[in-house]
């Protein structure tokens, strides 16, 4: 295909055939959907109507496609990806020569929602969040192999005190998955799909009460207040009300049906109240086998005040009642501590919650003996260069002085600047200082550095 003529054939070809189907769609159905939605945008947006056929090309495909007449004013999902470059097929699959939105939808991957943990490896996968030497960059790699995707840890010690394995190692997650370059002590090196039908009762309870009762990125979540969201990367990633309610501008997306995204946007700045659409709603019991809402809040309990200011409210919907809480636990938001190795996994299958979570108190506030640790970044720190260059709220440049954990990760929002220790909201960009043990009249211990050492005297009551 080097000859300049052959290759304007091609596109005289595609653009013909292309306006043959928009014909034969249009004619065939007799609808007119797009126009509608197209009018509704308008009207709703206070625009000028101008309803008009549209088609998108993007870079990256050089395929048109016509998703915009009905998704008119649908959000540009991150400025990472940006519509002119990725359209809207190369992420959710789909037709997108179409106006029918039975065909135009039918082959979309995950339904709604192409990075649900099914499709991931398709949607997101390929030349783009795997596939990388550096293995921070294998984004899908992390969290398929992640606690919060597999669950590992969790099943292995229901399994282990009801009897169904002989000891609390993890054999199962809730979907199969395996790494071949293990890079932790304890990491594990597969771990084979949950026995849904292993012809022990408990496996087949655990399995419907937990496994698949709304708990856990893979599984849909309850339909009712408080609990919406997406599954996995959106599951974090895209902010849900509590009510569940499109603020956005797409004419497709009724405002007034609960179960939606806030807006069509991923976001790195998660706020606490996104983690708790899965964490903090309630427990699950071992000895009923079942998932207990907490009694003090809804859908349960009485409805938050809606005047209550927002530390009022923070503080309640936080702050569970069997729970130890110091005061930055609850004024911070979760990614304030967490780190995204945390959270969303460092590429290895850990065992349990213990092995991949680190981040302490004495990370930001030293010792009594030790100062908390710091580096000056360089340029070899991309991971932290890149996680602040995507969150907005917060910036770094090689040459800061930030705290770094016992991993080695650098914690770019929390600096040393002119001998005082600084930490910026990664919600808000609100910064906080904040002082270290050394030279305070802590009384801790030298052998007892974990947080929960800090909650007998630092605890805050609700």
């Amino acid at each position: 295909m080097d000859n300049p003529t052959d290759r304007i054939y091609l596109f005289a070809g595609s653009a013909v055939v292309l306006l043959l189907s928009l014909l034969l769609a249009i004619g065939r159905t007799g609808r007119t959907d797009w126009q509608a939605y197209q009018q509704s945008y308008f009207v709703q947006t206070g625009q000028p109507v101008d309803v008009r056929l549209r088609q998108l090309t993007p870079s990256l495909t050089g395929e048109p496609e016509l998703c915009i007449n009905c998704h008119m004013g649908l959000e540009e999902i991150s400025p990472s990806h940006p519509v002119e470059t990725f359209g809207c097929i190369s992420c959710h699959g789909g037709n997108g020569a179409t106006l029918d939105a039975e065909h135009a939808h039918a082959t979309m991957r995950g339904g709604k929602n192409p990075s649900d943990l099914s499709v991931v490896e398709e949607s997101c996968g390929p030349q783009c969040h795997t596939g990388f030497t550096d293995e921070d960059l294998n984004h899908v790699d992390r969290v398929l192999r992640s606690l919060q995707g597999t669950y590992a840890g969790g099943i292995a010690q229901v399994r282990y005190a009801f009897g169904a394995q002989p000891d609390p190692t993890p054999v199962y997650g809730v979907y199969g998955v395996q790494d071949d370059q293990v890079t932790t002590p304890h990491g594990l090196a597969a771990l084979q799909p949950f026995p849904h039908e292993s012809g022990i009762p408990i496996d087949g309870q655990f399995a419907q009460n937990c496994l698949e009762s709304g708990c856990h990125l893979t599984a849909e979540p309850r339909q009712e207040p408080y609990f919406y969201r997406a599954t996995g990367c959106a599951a974090c990633h895209v902010i849900y009300e509590n009510d569940g309610l499109y603020q956005g501008d797409d004419p497709t997306i009724p405002k007034d049906e609960p179960g939606h995204m806030r807006v069509h946007r991923f976001t790195t700045a998660i706020p606490y109240y996104q983690c708790n659409h899965c964490h903090n709603r309630g427990n699950f019991s071992l000895r009923r086998m079942e998932y207990i809402l907490r009694p003090d809040i809804p859908p349960a309990g009485p409805p938050v005040a809606e005047t209550m200011p927002p530390e009022g409210r923070r503080l309640i919907e936080y702050y569970q009642p069997i729970g130890q809480f110091t005061l930055c636990e609850w004024e911070l938001d979760c990614i304030d501590c967490h780190t995204a190795q945390e959270a969303m996994g460092d590429g290895d299958i850990h065992p349990d919650q213990q092995e991949a979570q680190y981040i302490q108190c004495k990370t930001c506030h030293g010792t009594l003996e030790e100062l908390p640790r710091t580096v000056k970044v360089t340029e070899a720190d991309q991971t932290a260069l890149r996680q602040a260059f995507l969150n907005p709220n917060y910036d770094l440049q090689p040459g800061d002085e930030v705290l770094v954990s016992a991993r080695g990760d650098r914690l770019g929002h929390v600096k040393v600047v002119d001998g005082q220790y600084i930490l910026t909201s990664k919600i808000t960009g609100e910064t906080i200082p904040f002082n270290p043990v050394q030279g305070s009249a802590c009384e801790q211990k030298v052998d007892q550095q974990e947080s929960r050492y800090c909650h007998e005297c630092h605890a805050y009551a609700r």
